[in-house]
């Protein structure tokens, strides 16, 4: 039996795809911030389903990922789904700040000590969900498409250092368009994805081990776009939400 662990399982894209994972026979450990949330999910599946809370912007977060492994027994995959994200048109700063609490320093927190483990481990794969915000800063959210870019590079990085180290380490960087999830809690944005739709596009390029997964076909149309605009044209182009 593989095993894998979530974190930020309890909603969104993390809920379907430890729901698919738990349906293709995976021994999984969940966690996010809410308890009851995981004890809700772990009921539809008590044998495969293991729990953990965790705030990734606590400092003992890794401590907590630490006791999880050990309680599942092991971990072929670890898949960060914990995110957050708002439009901040007025530029508050404690909203930029808060953004940057989770999406850069949790995320550094977990996804180095899931390196470690899979380092002393021997092998491994390291899957985030980042976003396709991270291909240019969108003016409505500062911090999100900046936070995001750094995800993308930061795996970049890690995977460049595992070759370095030759260790058997894989990585896949995941970058959902916009998702009907709680993130997205005023509906207006264009082809917008159901989660359930999104997390068999990710399980699928888990299975893979794909690189990189920009998620759908749609928005890999449109990035390739985005990336051909010259930044003094992208500055003057009136982007509404």
């Amino acid at each position: 039996m593989k095993h894998a662990i979530i974190v930020g399982a309890t909603s969104g894209i993390g809920k379907e795809v430890a729901k698919l994972l738990v349906q293709q026979g995976w021994h999984i450990g969940i966690a996010s911030r809410r308890t009851e949330a995981l004890k809700t999910l772990q009921t539809g599946a008590p044998t495969q389903i293991d729990i953990q809370q965790i705030d990734v912007t606590d400092e003992d977060a890794p401590a907590r990922l630490q006791q999880l492994i050990e309680r599942l027994g092991d971990m072929d995959l670890f898949l960060l789904s914990s995110g957050v994200g708002f439009q901040n048109r007025d530029l508050n700063p404690e909203t930029e700040l808060d953004t940057a609490r989770t999406n850069v320093e949790g995320f550094i927190r977990m996804v180095t000590c899931a390196f470690n483990y899979f380092k002393k481990r021997g092998c491994g794969h390291i899957a985030v969900i980042s976003s396709i915000a991270g291909t240019k800063g969108l003016g409505v959210a500062p911090s999100y498409s900046a936070t995001k870019r750094f995800q993308n590079t930061y795996i970049d990085a890690l995977a460049q250092l595992s070759g370095m180290q030759h260790l058997n380490i894989h990585f896949t960087d995941i970058r959902p368009g916009f998702v009907a999830t709680d993130l997205l809690r005023n509906g207006k944005y264009p082809m917008l994805m159901q989660a359930d739709s999104v997390a068999r596009h990710i399980v699928n390029a888990l299975h893979r081990k794909k690189r990189i997964a920009v998620i759908d076909g749609r928005y890999r149309i449109l990035v390739f776009f985005w990336r051909m605009i010259p930044r003094w044209l992208w500055e003057r182009l009136p982007i509404k939400n």
